[in-house]
């Protein structure tokens, strides 16, 4: 479920540690008062991570009620979560899969696309 984004419109990481101990009413206080988000858009994806990054939760809301979602790696894999601020940032659903693969969701080397240039 967490490995594929392609039915969501907006992915939303919050960037820097969440105590992942709480459950859904903690985590929708989070998006609604700390990052000023609206929990209730429909096709949305908030997603966290403790200070262990081998383990995330992602909260959706699906119309008649809240999907929290939790995974934890196995073995020694670890989530390359962004940590240098504490808000929530939208991400692509390319970032997505590349977060959900343990890369960064900044591809430094990534090829960018180009637009050929009409004459």
């Amino acid at each position: 479920m967490l490995n594929d984004a392609t039915g969501f419109k907006h992915i939303y990481v919050a960037v820097g540690y969440t105590d992942l101990r709480g459950g859904i009413d903690r985590l929708v206080s989070k998006i609604k008062y700390e990052f000023d988000q609206d929990p209730y858009e429909e096709g949305s994806i908030f997603l966290f991570c403790g200070r262990r990054t081998d383990r995330i939760k992602a909260v959706t809301y699906e119309g008649d009620g809240w999907l929290l979602l939790y995974k934890r790696l196995s073995g020694e894999g670890r989530f390359q979560w962004p940590r240098n601020s504490e808000e929530a940032i939208t991400i692509t659903p390319d970032q997505f899969r590349w977060l959900m693969q343990g890369l960064s969701i900044e591809q430094k080397k990534a090829i960018k696309k180009v637009l050929p240039t009409v004459i």
